[in-house]
């Protein structure tokens, strides 16, 4: 019966398979107080959140993102990276973002906002320099009259 010992390198590479992150220790964690990792997942979840938070965003995703994001949200389970894709290198993130704003907010505003707010999110919490910050819009939401819940307020058009 033969045993097979790991070292920690073996160790390193199969938690690197298994959470493909960034590393964020100060002199390559060498300084011998350890490592911090941070996944990709994490990153573009920070994204997430700063964008959600900006007057005129209706939602994140596309059109099939945005429907598979509605049953989730029936069963209690947001996704917060919905329409969010990040590429994380060892010090620099870009970020693409697809997003629908609300009518009749402008555009090029929304999408100027949002792409402050990850600038901002990102570098302050997770430390690294964003390059670029890439926004698609692919629909505005009207508000109608469907949308209303309470009806009290209006009156028939027919009798």
């Amino acid at each position: 019966m033969t045993t097979q010992t790991q070292t920690p390198a073996t160790v390193q590479q199969k938690q690197t398979a298994a959470a493909p992150g960034h590393e964020l220790s100060a002199a390559g964690g060498n300084d011998g107080r350890g490592r911090t990792t941070v996944a990709d997942g994490v990153v573009a979840k920070i994204a997430g959140i700063a964008i959600q938070e900006i007057e005129g965003v209706h939602a994140l995703g596309g059109g099939a993102a945005r429907a598979l994001g509605n049953l989730r949200e029936k069963v209690g389970q947001k996704d917060l990276t919905q329409g969010v894709s990040v590429e994380v290198g060892q010090t620099q993130v870009a970020v693409d973002v697809t997003l629908v704003v609300e009518y009749p907010h402008p555009l090029q505003q929304v999408a100027d906002n949002a792409r402050d707010a990850v600038y901002s999110a990102v570098e302050d919490l997770v430390g690294m320099e964003v390059t670029e910050v890439n926004i698609t819009i692919t629909d505005i939401h009207v508000p109608s009259e469907d949308d209303d819940s309470d009806d009290a307020g209006h009156e028939p058009r027919v009798a």
